[in-house]
Formats: C-alpha cells, structure tokens, sequence
C-alpha cells in the first residue's frame, strides 16, 4: 500500500530546513568540543612547560650560586699556579756556587792561586706572560751558555797557567777556557799573574735548575 504525505509543501520545507539547521547546530557544537578539549590539553602542555621552566631556573640559580661561592678557590688555584712559574723562573740555570768553588779546588794546580773570583749567570728571557723564562741562546745541555766564570791569580810558570787552562775544561759544564793576559812579575822570576774565564753550559746547573728549563 502506497503512503501519500498530506502536509503542504510549505510545511515540509520547514521541517526539513529545521533538521538541516539541528545537524548543522550539532556539527558546530562537535566543533566546539573537540577545539574546547584541544585548547585544555594546549593549556595544560603549557602549564606543565611552564612548569618545568620555573624548576629549571631555580636549579641554574642554585648552581649560579654555589659557582659563586667557588670562585674563590679558583682564584686561589690561579694565584698559586702564578705562584709556582714564579718560583720555578726563579730557579732557571741555577748554580750551586759552592759546589763550583770545591771544583775549583780540586782542578788549581798547586804551584798558583787565586786573587779573584767572579760568576755570572747570563739574564733569562720569556715572551709568553706566564711561561717560565728560559735562556736566551738555544742548543743542547753540552752547547747552551748560562754564564760564566772569570779568574784571576799568581801563577808559578807559565806551564802552570797552561795546566790550569786544561784543566778547567775537565769539569763538566765548563767550556771555551781562556786567557786574557799572563804577566811575569819581575824579570826572570818566572812568577806570573794572570787572568782568565770559564764559560759556563746548562750541564753545569744543578739539577733544579736544568728542570726549570722545561716549560710546565
């Protein structure tokens, strides 16, 4: 059996415009929801960001402030290392004079003797600010310079200054022994005074000394 719809037209037409404008109103309202719990989970990320963001900033607060209370030992540990290429400058091809003047004993010959005796350690340089300063002539131990020694004396025979020449040379770290002058006291007396130096290498530092030449 076939239905027959009796409304007008114009009565149909608004209920079908009242249940399209139901669906539509429905679909916003879905619309709505969906951005509603969007914008809440949004909110809620950025709280928790927010949140972090807070916690980590204090924590860089409490790490700024312990490095604070720190610093002083750091420049305690920059004064000290200031301290140590100072101390260790100071040591640079150090000689132990007493040990030079018992080798001198040990070499003299015995027909002379010293009036004068006189030591110098050649000035040490450095470009580098905190470096330790080192010496100005380059080489090995055998070859570097540091300084030197000068003598004068009375001698018995001119062999005997000959001898002591030689000799000088036979001490480790002395080199380039030489005379400056050899005069005969009187005539015929074969007595002679004279003078003369030692160059000195880095082999005749002690032993402190030869390690300040290594830059730390």
């Amino acid at each position: 059996m076939s239905q027959v719809n009796l409304l007008p037209p114009e009565l149909r037409q608004r209920q079908a415009t009242r249940r399209l404008t139901s669906i539509i109103v429905a679909a916003g309202l879905g619309v709505l929801a969906i951005i509603g719990v969007f914008y809440f989970m949004q909110t809620q990320k950025l709280s928790d960001v927010q949140s972090e963001l807070e916690a980590q900033q204090a924590s860089n607060a409490e790490l700024s402030a312990e490095i604070e209370s720190l610093s002083q030992y750091a420049a305690l540990q920059d004064e000290l290392a200031a301290k140590e290429v100072l101390v260790a400058s100071l040591y640079v091809n150090e000689v132990s004079w007493s040990v030079a003047l018992l080798d001198i004993s040990r070499v003299i010959p015995d027909a002379s003797y010293l009036t004068n005796l006189t030591g110098q350690i050649t000035a040490t340089t450095s470009t580098v600010p905190g470096e330790v300063p080192t010496a100005p002539t380059g080489g090995t131990p055998e070859t570097t310079l540091i300084g030197n020694m000068t003598f004068a004396g009375v001698a018995d025979q001119i062999e005997t200054i000959a001898s002591w020449l030689t000799r000088l040379e036979q001490v480790q770290g002395w080199v380039n022994a030489w005379a400056n002058s050899a005069q005969e006291n009187a005539a015929f007396s074969r007595i002679y005074t004279f003078s003369n130096g030692i160059d000195l290498t880095q082999e005749a530092a002690t032993e402190r000394g030869q390690a300040a030449e290594v830059t730390p």
